[in-house]
């Protein structure tokens, strides 16, 4: 199994670069970002964890530009969103981000697709939020019709994009009904998700990986009934706490890759998890 690990670096923690050589050094397969613009002082939605909203959610960086410094020096790390909210951005400006983050890291990019819990966030981008998860299938495929091999014109109930040049185009090569780098949808186990899932990405990732058990048949059924090539469906779960027997039970569902958690802490902090985590990266591969 691969570990890979996600973190939210702000301008308090361990920086990109530093974090990113440690990580290809130690063996790890990947590191995945969040992302959030801004958090409104005033608001009325809760912190989906409970509690009050933990300080870093507030000083992200850019996780495009973060993604860049790491892959600007390693060469096989995997570097990923955990997660973009897409509704929260112009798709055709996102579609060439993500696309020469691809192209330039020589197809090593994940695009973890997200749809939000800060309504007030959203608010700010001029979300509804009654309708994003429809914008953001949308938007999946406006961006799609941009990373095509022709000039691909796309007309939705949000918005749309002539055929046009664009370029450069994602290294990924087109699989299926998916145009674009590795995409993962994130969110809870329903038939909403999993249709957007079958319809136009690679796979989910589950944030927790709780309850995997009982939702993995269901998601393997709509991706099988949507023509989807049951051997493709890539299952990560996301944001994990690990322990040996969490990753085994993981294993034993056929998933092939676990994100695990950092704190968002300095580099001495940091370094020390790493070496903690070091422990399960070996023993999946045993």
């Amino acid at each position: 199994m691969r570990i890979a690990v996600t973190i939210f670096l702000t301008d308090e923690t361990i920086a990109p670069v530093r974090l990113a050589r440690e990580l290809e050094e130690r063996g790890f397969a990947g590191l995945y970002l969040p992302e959030h613009t801004h958090i409104p002082t005033e608001r009325t939605t809760p912190y989906p964890m409970g509690g009050d909203l933990p300080r870093e959610y507030g000083r992200t960086l850019d996780p495009f530009v973060a993604l860049g410094q790491a892959a600007a020096v390693t060469d096989r790390l995997g570097l990923g969103t955990g997660v973009t909210l897409v509704a929260q951005h112009d798709p055709i400006g996102l579609a060439k981000q993500i696309a020469t983050l691809d192209h330039l890291s020589g197809g090593r990019f994940t695009l973890g697709v997200g749809f939000g819990w800060n309504v007030e966030e959203a608010a700010d981008h001029g979300v509804r939020w009654s309708t994003r998860r429809e914008l953001v299938r949308d938007r999946m495929r406006l961006m799609q019709a941009l990373w095509a091999g022709e000039p691909t014109a796309y007309e939705g109930e949000f918005g749309g994009v002539r055929a046009s040049h664009a370029h450069p185009k994602p290294a990924q090569k087109p699989r299926g009904p998916v145009t674009g780098p590795r995409t993962l949808v994130g969110g809870a186990a329903g038939p909403k998700l999993f249709a957007h899932i079958a319809e136009y990405a690679d796979g989910w990732l589950p944030i927790g990986g709780r309850g995997l058990s009982e939702s993995l048949p269901v998601l393997r059924a709509a991706w099988t009934d949507a023509g989807r090539d049951p051997a493709a469906l890539q299952v990560v779960p996301y944001a994990v706490q690990p322990t040996p027997g969490k990753l085994a039970h993981y294993a034993e569902l056929g998933i092939e890759e676990t994100v695990v958690q950092l704190p968002p802490a300095g580099e001495a902090e940091v370094l020390r998890v790493l070496d903690a985590y070091g422990a399960l990266v070996e023993a999946p591969r045993r």
